[in-house]
């Protein structure tokens, strides 16, 4: 993550926290989280579509990530912070339809989705700084 690293503004970053700040890291990381969590829900033939979902558009976040920190152009760049945006919108949906069949599990699906859910913050802000700066700079 070289020219998109994202710092929270106001606040000085924990040496012993980098990874909070680090995108990069922490999309990885909610990836492999997602993984783990997927083997470990029980093969049914609701939780199998299901699972494949998450997986999917959970391990993606990072990988969109990852592209838009090689984006060629301002525009390119938006448009893979866009398509994190909608990826981390689809993981909490799977999230939930995990949950409801999976009730058993409903506290380890809110803790992912919380972390999905700050993944949409984050990229949100990314959006509104970059169109809000590309509109100051015309």
């Amino acid at each position: 993550m070289t020219n998109a690293k994202v710092q929270m503004p106001n606040q000085t970053q924990n040496p012993n926290d980098k990874r909070k700040y680090d995108l990069e890291e922490r999309t990885a990381k909610f990836g492999e989280d997602i993984i783990e969590f997927a083997r470990s829900l029980p093969d049914s033939l609701v939780n199998r579509p299901l699972i494949n979902q998450i997986v999917r558009s959970g391990t993606s976040i990072g990988a969109n990530y990852m592209e838009a920190d090689g984006a060629e152009s301002k525009k390119d760049f938006q448009h893979k912070i866009a398509i994190c945006k909608k990826e981390a919108k689809e993981t909490t949906h799977w999230l939930r339809m995990i949950a409801k069949a999976n009730f058993e599990r409903q506290e380890d699906c809110r803790k992912l989705w919380q972390e999905a859910h700050e993944f949409i913050l984050i990229f949100s802000a990314i959006l509104r700084s970059k169109v809000n700066k590309n509109v100051a700079e015309e």
